[in-house]
């Protein structure tokens, strides 16, 4: 079979394994409102192109392709930071064709091509069209805008093999962080060292090689995404074939029995479990690491920062710093237990117990943002009442909203396994939407309360509200748990698929 053919048919098999996904059927009506979304930002998208155009045409400092290149560093930057929220790296992808009469690595190089030609990286698109309609067409002619869209399409290209490159030793480890980080310090260097108009001015010049098809531009960026490819395809096969032969080295770690927590009883042993999953289990830690350390940059940034101090954003982040751990862990509650769910499901009421601990371990990590925004008391930002109220509501009607998708979380998340497991990909759109609901919602409360009352009032309405739910946790637990019963073969045999 030729590699053209053996892509096409790649590629046939990933569209055909979300439409066979365990959450397909019963994510339609939230996909439906992921496509609305997309379709929100692709109209938005085009609102901003029209934006700079307008900035552009009204002014004579710069050429319309300087300015859209002297952009462009800050316009990747984004596209980097977006494709962490649903572009996979091509490894997650080849254990079901581990054991084919395929060679792996050729698996590999043709999961890579097939992401060149992602309708993902056509999305920047509704900026660089209608930009150079109304900038470059008219006035430069038609191979000058073709250049312009083709030239930044190429760039989005390396882009995202970079991104697949960066992802790809992040998820082997943390530390790996440090090469982004070192990459667009570098990038940005001119800004801090010297001036913004200087950092304009180097990667605006690049614009007119680009533009007017000068050769020697385009080898050199041809020759810049030929090698990160070449270093894509060595990288991931590498990691890849480790983890599946099973080569990687583990160490034995001493676990405390926390014995404290023996007085609590059966709960007890499942907050245990909750501790000991996290300090044990690769992908639980690095989660856990990711929320916290997000929690605490977020902390630093509300406290001792004026960015976007007004009414609105205000509330948002305040809000925002609670729910963020939860959002980030407890929306995927039950998926790891999906590794064990057989031996939960043998004693009456385990899953019970289970979704209390769960409660309480989570309920406490909030005293963590809570202590980190004190600072913000002390300023005058904001005051006690209302990071406690926030703290109580999250705890309360927020933590009941995510906990419901244990009844819907039907997909085995892996402990330790980071590329090739089979429950590896996520295709929950419930949780995206529950998400959203979750950060949305204390906002618009929050909002309302305060053209009504006074924000004392509000917030005193908000930690009432925060306490009730919290006092009868007891109650709405259950009630999780008898509908998630209900579904227990079904969500079992679904686990199972998944591991």
């Amino acid at each position: 079979m030729k590699k053209i053919q053996l892509l096409r048919l790649l590629r046939k098999h990933i569209k055909l394994s979300e439409k066979r996904s365990v959450a397909y059927e019963q994510n339609k009506a939230a996909k439906l409102l992921i496509y609305l979304g997309g379709a929100f930002i692709f109209v938005y998208l085009i609102f901003i192109a029209i934006l700079l155009a307008m900035i552009i045409n009204s002014s004579t400092h710069y050429t319309s392709y300087e300015f859209f290149f002297g952009l462009a560093p800050f316009i990747l930057t984004a596209d980097f930071l977006f494709r962490f929220i649903g572009q996979q790296t091509p490894v997650q992808l080849v254990k079901p064709y581990s054991l084919l009469p395929i060679p792996r690595y050729t698996c590999v190089e043709l999961f890579i091509y097939s992401s060149m030609i992602s309708p993902n990286n056509l999305i920047w698109t509704a900026i660089t069209i209608p930009y150079t309609i109304m900038t470059i067409l008219f006035s430069e002619g038609f191979f000058a805008a073709l250049g312009l869209i083709l030239s930044f399409q190429l760039l989005v290209m390396i882009n995202s093999q970079w991104y697949m490159l960066a992802r790809t030793l992040i998820i082997q480890n943390m530390k790996w962080w440090i090469l982004p980080l070192a990459v667009y310090a570098i990038i940005f260097s001119p800004i801090y060292i010297k001036d913004f108009e200087t950092f304009f001015d180097l990667f605006s010049t690049t614009g007119a090689g680009f533009v007017f098809w000068h050769p020697l531009t385009y080898i050199v960026i041809l020759i810049l995404l030929i090698t990160l490819m070449e270093i894509n395809k060595r990288v991931q096969y590498r990691l890849t074939y480790m983890e599946n032969a099973g080569t990687e080295n583990s160490k034995l770690k001493t676990v405390s029995e926390i014995r404290i927590l023996n007085r609590y009883g059966e709960v007890g042993e499942y907050l245990k479990l909750e501790v000991k999953s996290l300090m044990r289990n690769k992908n639980m830690r690095k989660s856990f690491i990711v929320a916290m350390s997000a929690v605490i940059v977020l902390s630093l940034v509300i406290s001792f920062t004026d960015l976007y101090d007004d009414d609105f954003y205000k509330a948002f982040w305040v809000a925002y710093i609670f729910i963020l751990y939860g959002g980030m862990t407890l929306i995927k509650i039950m998926s790891a237990e999906g590794n064990y769910i057989d031996g939960l499901m043998i004693h009456k009421e385990n899953i019970m117990q289970l979704l209390r601990a769960k409660y309480y371990f989570y309920s406490v990590t909030l005293l963590f943002p809570l202590l980190l925004m004190i600072p913000t008391v002390f300023t005058g930002k904001y005051s006690l009442l209302s990071l406690v109220a926030m703290m109580c509501f999250t705890a309360g009607p927020i933590y009941c909203l995510l906990m419901q998708m244990a009844v819907y979380n039907r997909q085995t998340m892996p402990l330790n396994t980071k590329f090739i497991s089979k429950g590896n990909i996520e295709n929950n759109y419930f949780q995206v939407v529950a998400e959203l609901i979750a950060i949305s919602s204390p906002i618009i409360f929050i909002s309302l309360l305060k053209s009504a009352f006074s924000e004392n009032i509000a917030f005193i309405i908000l930690l009432a509200i925060g306490l009730i739910f919290i006092i009868t946790h007891n109650f709405w637990i259950r009630n999780i748990y008898k509908r998630l019963m209900k579904r227990r073969y079904k969500n079992m045999e679904s686990f199972r698929a998944t591991r």
